[in-house]
């Protein structure tokens, strides 16, 4: 199951005390202060793990609780440091202090790794000609995960217009596929290797978008966010129009929802693509639609293959530009 929303609580571990002793001994009638301090509490870590692709986990365990720091001891001894509580979240998790609202960080890179609650201080012992004080309280936090996707294309377009049919086409992916609307649940990520220039890149197919998808109809709102980081954008259109909608309209709603969504989304550059070439209803509908928009539009059919070349060409082609 694909989660990219999670709240977790995390606590780091207290400070241990500091010790109050005294050296004794038959001879010493006032022994010297001994008391060793108090070992820091563990902090409570976030790593990206490009091994976990969901946050799925978070959904049956949110409450992460680092080691306290132990007890510092007479003979200046002092109190071992609590363990660091680790957790892993996908590469992509956008961290922040729900609380506040402030961003913690964006775990954009493999490996990257951000103190999510500080670990307290140990206490001093009383071996400083002072009185023994208590450890420090490690932070406690509430915090909320937001997994976005990390891919160089994202496929966009109404549900049923081929986007799962698609990327199973053209990369390692296995969505699920079904001639009805909103097969797709969860987007889905491949790989595109290419042998003739030794070429790779991943590609994320999104659940499909419909009317008011910015504002969270059909779960838009959530399934947007997946293409915020890619670079380029496949517009797919149904040019069949097999669900009896008009291919015009889809193409301007769907720009409609990506502007409303954010005006960076709406500026990524498109490949406009019309799918279901094969099907007669096609060949009319794709001449009202040049009559339309004066763009260039590539024509492929994703469930025969054809075209599917043409298009990894430019795919390829803009990745290139974009590297620059």
């Amino acid at each position: 199951m694909f989660i990219d929303n999670a709240k977790i609580h995390v606590k780091a571990g207290d400070g241990g005390k500091g010790c109050s002793s005294y050296f004794r001994d038959t001879r010493v009638e006032h022994g010297k202060a001994n008391g060793g301090d108090g070992g820091d509490g563990g902090h409570v870590i976030m790593r990206a793990d490009p091994s976990i692709y969901t946050l799925l986990d978070f959904q049956y365990q949110r409450h992460f609780k680092a080691e306290s720091g132990k007890h510092g001891s007479s003979s200046d001894k002092s109190g071992a440091r609590g363990q660091n509580s680790i957790i892993r979240v996908p590469v992509g998790t956008v961290v922040s202090d729900m609380t506040t609202g402030c961003l913690i960080r964006d775990m954009n890179e493999p490996g990257v790794e951000v103190v999510v609650a500080q670990g307290g201080p140990g206490g001093h012992g009383n071996s400083r000609k002072r009185d023994a004080e208590p450890g420090g309280p490690g932070e406690e936090r509430e915090l909320e995960l937001n997994l976005k996707l990390i891919a160089d294309v994202g496929i966009v377009g109404f549900p049923n217009a081929g986007k799962s049919t698609l990327i199973s086409k053209i990369s390692n992916a296995t969505p699920k596929i079904a001639s009805y609307p909103f097969t797709t649940k969860a987007p889905s990520l491949g790989v595109v290797l290419r042998e003739d220039d030794d070429s790779e890149f991943i590609i994320a197919d999104i659940p499909g978008l419909i009317r008011g998808a910015h504002l969270g109809r059909g779960l838009g709102d959530q399934f947007l966010k997946h293409v915020e980081r890619t670079k380029i954008l496949i517009h797919l259109v149904d040019m069949a129009g097999v669900d009896g909608r008009d291919p015009c309209d889809d193409y301007r709603v769907i720009n409609s929802e990506l502007k409303a969504f954010s005006k960076e989304l709406a500026k990524k550059k498109q490949i406009l693509v019309a799918n279901k070439m094969d099907l007669s209803a096609a060949k009319a509908n794709i001449r009202n639609f040049k009559k339309q928009f004066k763009k260039k539009i590539l024509e492929i059919s994703a469930l025969e293959s054809n075209g599917l070349e043409a298009l990894l060409e430019a795919i390829v082609k803009n990745l290139k530009k974009d590297s620059y």
